[in-house]
């Protein structure tokens, strides 16, 4: 089996036991998946020291981190979110409370975003404190399983390699406890790992360690460099 058949079959594994189990919606599969007590998760993730220091958060537009949106905004951090699929070249909505007409609640969802909230580029940008990104799988060394798209590890890569996630940044997911996987998990050079897990019902602190120092343009297809406007942009730029 390839690596991606390792991963994907994990997937698989979880989104069943989300949907048996009844935390999760039927058609769970296929996307960061909505849990029962993702509302307390975002609770618990507020009383970290990671969270009291950051000033600027990055996330991920899932609904499964919209507590943790609506909180950052609510406490007047300022809030970056991925444009969904990193689909224009300023691959970020830019959301500071202090000038938002709408209430964090609604600030916060994606489709307002898109109505609401200018795109930014990365030359835009603030450093970032805290990283949240959403997860199907992840173990207690702090390995992570997306939805299989591969946007996450973009974003942070595009930050990392413009200085804007640095050794400082904290990356933290919130997830079920039938999410935490108590197995080693398929890894690729290009992964990031996350320093700290949110369940519903407890935090847990994993081991550090190192991050990629970029794009890995070799773990990029042709496919997906032409369908992400900030890598074609910077594919031709590192031609030239």
């Amino acid at each position: 089996m390839s690596l991606d058949d390792d991963k994907n079959a994990v997937r698989e594994r979880v989104w069943s036991a989300l949907i048996d189990a009844e935390v999760s919606t039927p058609d769970a599969r296929n996307y960061i998946p909505q849990f029962v007590g993702f509302d307390k998760a975002a609770e618990l993730l507020v009383t970290t020291n990671a969270w009291r220091r950051a000033h600027t958060v990055k996330a991920n537009p899932d609904t499964a981190q919209l507590p943790v949106r609506t909180r950052a905004l609510a406490e007047g951090k300022i809030l970056y979110m991925a444009v969904p699929k990193i689909a224009t070249i300023e691959p970020f909505y830019f959301i500071d409370p202090a000038h938002s007409a709408l209430p964090p609640g609604q600030a916060a969802l994606s489709s307002a975003a898109e109505k609401a909230s200018p795109r930014v580029g990365t030359e835009q940008m603030r450093p970032i404190d805290l990283v949240v990104c959403g997860t199907v799988a992840v173990n207690r060394e702090g390995v992570r399983l997306g939805k299989g798209a591969g946007y996450s590890d973009i974003e942070v890569a595009l930050l990392i390699e413009d200085g804007l996630v640095t050794d400082d940044t904290v990356i933290v997911t919130t997830v079920h406890s039938l999410q935490v996987i108590d197995e080693p998990l398929p890894e690729g050079g290009h992964d990031f790992r996350v320093d700290m897990i949110i369940t519903e019902r407890e935090i847990i602190t994993c081991p550090r360690s190192p991050r990629p120092s970029g794009l890995i343009w070799s773990s990029l297809p042709a496919d997906k460099i032409a369908a992400i406007p900030i890598l074609g942009a910077r594919a031709k730029k590192n031609v030239n």
